[in-house]
C-alpha cells in the first residue's frame, strides 16, 4: 500500500506518531500484515452532471439548531407554536369566506347593489381620463381589478387563507416539486463555497485547494476524505512548520491524502444517514405531537461527538431496537470519524451480537475464539502496578466493593498491588491469570519462587511486600481469596490463549486511545456470562482510566457498551462524569434500571448527560427518568358545562324541543385558563404512551447547552 505522504504527513502534523496495531500471533520473524488497498475512490459522474458530493457538501447546515438537531437542510421553526386552529374549523371558514366575496362580487359586478362603489372612481379621476377610447377602458378595468384585489385580501384574511396555503398548499407543492426531480444547489461565491476550500486559499495554500476542488468536480472525493483532509489541515494550521509537508502530501495524493493508517476511505457498508461536516449521525426524526416543543416537531434528532462527550444512557427491555436503532448508527458514525482522524472507539458487546462487520475495524478482539488475532491486556497497558491493581480490582470485585471490609476495593488494590510489584520487578512483567491466582491462593511454591527472583534481581525490598501479603492472608474479611476465585472465572480451558502477559504484541491495550483506531471486543457471553460481565467491567474501568490519562486529547474517544448489566459500579459511575474534561464519553445500554445497584441509579443518571428511554421501559424506570427530566409550566384549560334554567315560556320550549333532539340539557360552558407545573414526561406515559420503535430523548452538550425530552421516531 502507498502510504508514502499520506499516513506520515497526517500523523507527523498533529505531533504523534502513527500508531502500532498489534500483531497477529505468528512464527518469530513473520511481519506484520499489511492492511488491504482501498476499495478505489468513488464512480465519476456521468459527463454534464455536478457529482453528489458538491450537493451535500453545499446543503446549508445552521449553527442555530438547539442541540440534538438534525442540521443537514434544516429549517429552523419558531421556538413557540401559533395559534392553531383546528383544520375542519379552518377548511370551513376559507370556503365560507371563499363563497361570500365571490356573491359579494357578483351582487356589485351584476348591479344588484347600485354604482354606489363606483362613485371613487368618478370623484379620483378627471373627466377627460373617461372619455371614450382605449385609455377610458384601461382605466374602468384597472379601478375593477383594484376593487377585486380589495375584496381578495379582505375575504382572504377572514378566511385564513395563508393558514391554508402554509399547512396544506405549499407542502403539497414541495412534495410535488421533489417527486418531479431535486432543483441543483445554488453555487455560492467561491470565497464561501466550501468545495473551493477557501480556508486553504487564506492561509496561501492554492494549489493545494486548486487540486482538491478538482478531484471533487471529478468525483474522486467523498464526504471521508472532505473530513479527513479538513482535520489534517487543522492540524497542520496549527503547527506552521507542518504546512508545507501537508500541501506536498495533497498535491502528491489529492482526495487521497493523509489516509489512514489502514488504507479505507469509508466503510463496507452504511446503514445510516451521516454528515461528517456537523460530525452528526440521524437517528429518526421528532414526532408531531404536542408533547414535544414546537421547535423540534418535525424535526431530525442526531447525535455527535459535542453531545456524546457528556455520555449517553439508554434503558429499554429487549427487542425495542436499542442495538439496531441507537447502538449500530452510533458506532458506524464514530468508526467514519475515525477514518477522519477524528475520533477513536471502542466497541464491547456479545458475540454474535452484530454490531458491525470485521471490516469496519482495526482491530477485533474475540475472546475466548481460537481464531482471534488479538487480545486484551488485563492490565491496561500500565507500568505501574498500583495502577495495575485498582483497574484490575475495580473489574474483578467492583460489584462487591460494597460487601468488602471497609465498603469499598481498597483493600482488594492493596492486595494486588502487593503481589504486582514484586512480581513486576522480578520478571519484567505482570503475571498471568494463572501465576496471580496462585499468589492469592497463598501458594508457598509460588510465593518462595518469587521470594528467590527478588533476591537474585537485587529486589530484596520489595519481599516486605510479599511478607505483608502473607500476614494479612490470615486476617478476616482478607479480599486474597475472592479474588482468587474471580480470577478463576478467567482461568479455564476456554480462555487458554488469552491474557498471557508475554505475549507482546499480540495484547491490546487502551492506551492506544490516543491513535483514531476502531477496536470491536467481543465477549463470549453464551456459557461465561459472569466471565463476560467481569470483562465488560473492566473494559469500563480501564477506558475511563485511559481516556482521562492520555496527553493528546485531541481525538474524541467514546467506549460503547451494548449491554452495561452488573458493569456499573461507584467508581466507573464517578469515571464517566470525569470524562466530559478529557474529551471522551460512552454509550451505554440496559434493558432496565434494577440491573445497576439501587444506590447508583440516581447517581447514574445524573452523571450522564444525554438520556433514552425507549418504548416498553417499566413504570419503575420512568419513575426515575420522570424525576431526572423534571417539571415544566404549562397552560391548561379547565372546561365547566352549567345548566341554563329559562324561566320566559317560548325559551323553555325551545330548551325542552332541543332536549327532546339531543338527550341533553341545554348547558353553557365557562372556561378557566391557568398555569400549572407538571412533569415532562410522567412514568405512567414514559410507560404506556411510547409507541413501538419510538423513544424519548434528552441530550447536552459539553457546552451546557440542553434539548428537552423529546419522542423520537426511530423509524422515520
Amino acid at each position: 500500500m502507498d502510504t508514502e505522504g499520506t499516513t506520515g504527513s497526517a500523523y507527523e502534523a498533529s505531533g504523534t506518531a502513527a500508531p502500532r496495531l498489534p500483531r497477529q500471533a505468528g512464527p518469530p520473524g513473520t511481519p506484520p500484515p499489511l492492511p488491504p488497498r482501498p476499495a478505489g475512490p468513488p464512480p465519476a459522474p456521468a459527463a454534464g452532471t455536478e457529482p453528489p458530493f458538491l450537493t451535500w457538501l453545499r446543503t446549508p447546515r445552521p449553527d442555530a439548531a438547539a442541540p440534538g438537531v438534525w442540521r443537514f437542510g434544516h429549517r429552523p421553526r419558531p421556538a413557540q407554536e401559533p395559534d392553531r386552529v383546528p383544520g375542519r374549523q379552518l377548511i370551513s371558514g376559507a370556503v365560507i369566506s371563499l363563497l361570500c366575496g365571490w356573491l359579494l362580487w357578483s351582487l356589485l359586478w351584476n348591479g344588484y347593489l347600485g354604482h354606489y362603489w363606483i362613485w371613487p372612481l368618478f370623484a379620483l379621476t378627471p373627466d377627460s381620463w373617461r372619455q371614450e377610447g382605449m385609455f377610458a377602458v384601461w382605466v374602468v378595468y384597472g379601478y375593477y381589478t383594484l376593487c377585486a384585489l380589495v375584496l381578495v385580501v379582505v375575504f382572504g384574511r377572514l378566511g385564513r387563507w395563508a393558514q391554508v396555503w402554509q399547512r396544506w398548499i405549499a407542502p403539497a407543492l414541495a412534495r410535488l416539486w421533489d417527486d418531479s426531480g431535486d432543483a441543483p444547489a445554488a453555487v455560492p461565491e467561491p470565497e464561501q463555497d466550501p468545495a473551493q476550500w477557501p480556508r486553504l486559499r487564506a492561509a496561501g495554500a492554492h494549489d493545494a485547494a486548486d487540486r482538491l476542488a478538482a478531484d471533487a468536480r471529478a468525483g474522486l472525493m467523498n464526504d471521508v476524505d472532505f473530513a479527513r483532509v479538513e482535520r489534517a489541515w487543522q492540524s497542520a494550521r496549527d503547527r506552521p512548520g507542518r504546512l508545507a509537508a501537508f500541501t506536498d502530501t495533497v498535491l502528491r495524493h489529492g482526495a487521497a491524502a493523509c489516509a489512514h493508517p489502514s488504507g479505507a476511505r469509508d466503510l463496507p457498508v452504511r446503514a445510516a444517514r451521516h454528515d461528517l461536516v456537523t460530525g452528526q449521525v440521524r437517528l429518526g426524526a421528532a414526532v408531531d405531537d404536542e408533547r414535544n416543543p414546537y421547535g423540534h416537531r418535525g424535526a431530525g434528532c442526531a447525535l455527535d461527538p459535542a453531545l456524546l462527550g457528556t455520555s449517553l444512557l439508554a434503558v429499554g427491555p429487549p427487542g425495542c431496537g436499542k442495538t439496531g436503532r441507537l447502538v449500530r448508527p452510533v458506532l458506524e458514525s464514530l468508526c467514519l470519524q475515525a477514518l477522519a482522524g477524528r475520533a477513536a472507539v471502542v466497541a464491547v458487546g456479545a458475540a454474535g451480537a452484530g454490531l458491525a462487520p470485521d471490516d469496519a475495524f482495526d482491530v477485533v478482539v474475540k475472546i475466548g475464539r481460537p481464531d482471534s488475532a488479538y487480545d486484551i491486556d488485563l492490565y491496561g497497558g500500565t507500568d505501574d502496578p498500583d495502577e495495575a491493581a485498582a483497574v484490575l480490582a475495580e473489574g474483578l470485585v467492583g460489584d462487591l466493593a460494597a460487601a468488602l471490609p471497609g465498603g469499598d476495593g481498597r483493600r482488594a488494590a492493596t492486595a494486588l498491588a502487593q503481589l504486582l510489584g514484586p512480581y513486576r520487578a522480578a520478571h519484567g512483567r505482570f503475571p498471568s491469570v494463572p501465576e496471580l491466582r496462585e499468589l492469592l491462593d497463598g501458594d508457598s511454591p509460588a510465593l518462595d519462587a518469587l521470594r528467590a527472583a527478588l533476591k537474585a534481581g537485587g529486589h530484596e525490598t520489595l519481599a516486605r511486600e510479599l511478607d505483608a501479603r502473607e500476614r494479612q492472608a490470615h486476617r478476616p474479611g482478607d479480599p486474597g481469596p475472592l479474588l482468587a476465585d474471580r480470577l478463576a472465572l478467567l482461568d479455564r480451558p476456554a480462555f487458554a490463549g488469552f491474557f498471557d502477559t508475554s505475549a507482546g504484541d499480540r495484547a491490546f491495550s487502551l492506551r492506544g486511545l490516543e491513535h483514531p483506531l476502531r477496536v470491536r471486543v467481543d465477549l463470549p457471553e453464551r456459557g461465561h456470562a459472569e466471565a463476560s460481565r467481569m470483562l465488560a467491567r473492566l473494559l469500563l474501568a480501564q477506558f475511563a482510566e485511559c481516556a482521562a490519562g492520555r496527553t493528546d486529547r485531541s481525538l474524541f474517544a467514546c467506549l460503547v457498551l451494548d449491554d452495561a448489566t452488573h458493569t456499573l459500579t461507584t467508581e466507573t459511575v464517578r469515571g464517566l462524569g470525569r470524562l466530559r474534561s478529557a474529551h471522551a464519553g460512552a454509550v451505554l445500554t440496559l434493558r432496565t434500571l434494577d440491573d445497576v445497584p439501587e444506590a447508583l441509579r440516581s447517581a447514574l443518571l445524573g452523571a450522564v448527560g444525554c438520556r433514552m428511554a425507549f418504548s416498553g421501559v417499566t413504570t419503575w424506570d420512568g419513575a426515575r427518568f420522570a424525576e431526572v427530566w423534571g417539571k415544566e409550566w404549562v397552560e391548561t384549560r379547565d372546561v365547566t358545562d352549567r345548566q341554563i334554567i329559562a324561566h320566559e315560556p317560548i325559551t323553555r320550549v325551545t330548551h325542552v324541543v332541543r332536549r327532546v333532539i339531543t338527550g341533553r340539557a341545554v348547558t353553557a360552558q365557562s372556561v378557566t385558563v391557568r398555569k400549572v407545573e407538571r412533569e415532562r414526561w410522567s412514568a405512567s406515559e414514559l410507560a404506556h404512551a411510547v409507541p413501538a420503535g419510538h423513544a424519548v430523548l434528552s441530550v447536552t452538550s459539553v457546552r451546557g447547552g440542553s434539548a428537552p425530552p423529546v419522542l423520537v421516531d426511530l423509524e422515520s
